[in-house]
């Protein structure tokens, strides 16, 4: 009957490493490195905008894709994009959708991930409309965003006002298979 000692050794070992390091760290997350790399930034990861689903008239809503392709390194998103629109007054953030739910993804080289930028169109020239001419985007942990052509037309301000945009950013999503 020599299988009782050698399961109880097995077992003694087992928790032994455990104790000194060998399991899950989990709870040590000020120590533990970022599995899947460093954060994303524009550069090693492609931005494209659109094509979009653009609003054709004042009070309509549009929705415009951004994909991300990693073509480097691994590397992680968490949350939300920083997204604004910038008029001739200064740029105007973007509200993040109330219903996204973010999630951490890592993005192996060639993966992809997307956010939606969704609008209400305005009236051009109306004193609560922004008459946008650039999307800036910034990646969680760039300072400095990505400046493309805004070709929507003007964006419908909330409550009369121009500087709470009828607008928003959904939270990163896997794109692809």
């Amino acid at each position: 009957m020599r299988a009782a000692p050698l399961a109880v050794t097995a077992l003694a070992a087992a928790l032994l490493l455990t104790a000194c390091g060998g399991g899950d760290d989990s709870d040590d997350k000020a120590s533990a490195s970022p599995k899947g790399g460093s954060a994303c930034v524009v550069g090693p990861v492609d931005l494209e905008v659109g094509p979009a689903n653009a609003a054709p008239a004042a009070g309509d809503t549009g929705n415009i894709p951004v994909t991300l392709i990693n073509q480097s390194a691994p590397c992680t998103l968490e949350g939300f994009p920083a997204v604004g629109l910038k008029a001739s007054g200064g740029t105007i953030s973007l509200a993040k959708d109330k219903a996204a739910q973010p999630q951490k993804l890592t993005l192996a080289k060639g993966d992809s991930a997307s956010f939606t930028i969704t609008y209400v169109r305005g009236k051009a020239g109306a004193a609560d409309s922004l008459d946008a001419r650039t999307l800036d985007i910034a990646l969680p942990g760039e300072e400095t965003p990505h400046s493309y052509k805004w070709s929507y037309g003007p964006v419908e301000g909330k409550n009369g006002k121009a500087e709470d945009l009828n607008a928003s950013v959904s939270a990163f999503g896997q794109a692809g298979d």
